[in-house]
């Protein structure tokens, strides 16, 4: 039983020491919100205890917030996407159940795959973004990538013999999102690096993919046919597939917008 033996302080005493004591323990919270929660307690009728758990509270939510900040800033995100900007109207094929089924993150803590295919301008990168940054704030490390660029990469690393720490690095990460994935063709040897990233997160850790290829045409980036048959394995299986279509509705939007300023125009 702890016995205190500081003798009574007046309020503006005790505001000082609990600022103080803030600032050495890092609690930035409490720090900011003492003073008023403690004039709102007696309103509130609050017990010490419940006062002690209001401050407490406020302060594991705003470490939480700016951890998920800190995840999200690691991920590489080239901008920000939400699911809430997401328009499921202008585009029918994505089913907006399965989209925010997948936003609980589960697939993520099963280890499992994620592909989106379309064409461009149907979403996907939009989604690629959004779900890895839902699962940023859920508490998993995620790094995002161009594919392109991640296969440089891992040409650079072999070239300065550092390809197993760069490749480690990446499969580490609770989930790598990989975008415009079939943009281009790989050699061989781009090919076969892309395939030991995914290797090494087999089962282990998740990927997620956007694609402006179908499967049948993968091909046309994996040029050795049983190389893109063993990609295509890693990337699909026990995993998700959202097809997003093949017409672009930010082209739709962009025609729509012009029409409406010819239509003033003329008007």
């Amino acid at each position: 039983m702890t016995t205190f033996h500081r003798r009574a302080l007046t309020d503006e005493a005790a505001e000082a020491s609990i600022y103080q004591a803030c600032q050495r323990l890092r609690l930035p919270t409490i720090r900011s919100q003492f003073v008023e929660l403690a004039a709102a307690a007696p309103h509130g009728q609050m017990s010490y205890l419940g006062f002690l758990a209001e401050l407490l509270m406020a302060e594991c939510d705003y470490r939480a917030r700016k951890a998920a900040d800190r995840r999200i800033k690691m991920a590489s995100f080239p901008r920000q996407k939400s699911l809430r900007e997401f328009d499921f109207d202008a585009n029918p094929h994505v089913d907006p159940a399965v989209i925010h089924t997948l936003a609980n993150c589960d697939w993520v803590r099963k280890h499992q795959p994620l592909c989106l295919i379309g064409d461009s301008g149907t979403g996907k990168s939009h989604l690629l973004i959004a779900l890895g940054t839902e699962a940023a704030m859920a508490g998993f490390k995620v790094k995002y990538t161009l594919a392109a660029k991640l296969v440089n990469e891992l040409v650079e690393a072999t070239d300065e013999k550092v390809l197993t720490k760069t490749i480690a690095r990446y499969g580490r990460v609770d989930l790598l999102c990989i975008d415009e994935l079939g943009y281009m063709e790989l050699d061989r040897h781009g090919a076969e690096l892309l395939f030991q990233v995914l290797t090494e997160r087999e089962e282990t850790n998740s990927v997620a993919i956007a694609s402006n290829e179908s499967f049948s045409g993968w091909t046309k980036t994996f040029t050795e046919p049983r190389l893109c048959a063993a990609i295509v394995d890693r990337l699909t299986y026990g995993g998700n597939i959202i097809e997003t279509g093949t017409e672009s509705y930010r082209l739709a939007q962009t025609r729509a917008q012009a029409d409406a300023v010819v239509g003033k125009a003329v008007g």
